[in-house]
């Protein structure tokens, strides 16, 4: 197997378990602290602020390659294994299931952006 498929496949396997955190939180025998953190790696995951920029060459894509994925781990050992076997097969049914990509997120994620903007605009004017 070639280093692409390597790739390929843990790029799936992340996106398996990102899907199990997001099921996870919403269930309520899973611990308070566990849903925090999924939230903050999440948030993290998805935020356009890094802790160190992504044009810095080699270093600003280290946090993205070992934050999100140390985070992942932390919360998944976090969550009982009964429990993350559920949302772990609720996952893959949903991921084996999708036919067409959701756009549900990324709406969202530009309308919350657009809002910023628009507020330091104002905040700039005023």
């Amino acid at each position: 197997m070639g280093s692409f498929e390597k790739v390929k496949l843990k790029a799936k396997s992340l996106k398996k378990e990102v899907r199990t955190l997001y099921i996870a939180s919403k269930r309520p025998d899973v611990p308070l602290l566990a849903k925090l953190l999924i939230f903050v790696v999440v948030g993290y995951a998805l935020s356009p602020v890094d802790l160190i920029p992504d044009f810095i060459p080699v270093l600003g894509y280290l946090d993205d390659l070992v934050l999100i994925p140390l985070g992942i781990w932390l919360v998944l050992r976090m969550i009982p294994v009964n429990i993350l076997d559920e949302c772990r097969m609720e996952a893959q049914d949903i991921l084996d299931s999708e036919k067409t990509v959701s756009w549900t997120a990324g709406i969202i994620v530009i309308m919350v952006w657009v809002l910023i903007i628009i507020a330091i605009i104002l905040k700039v004017k005023a």
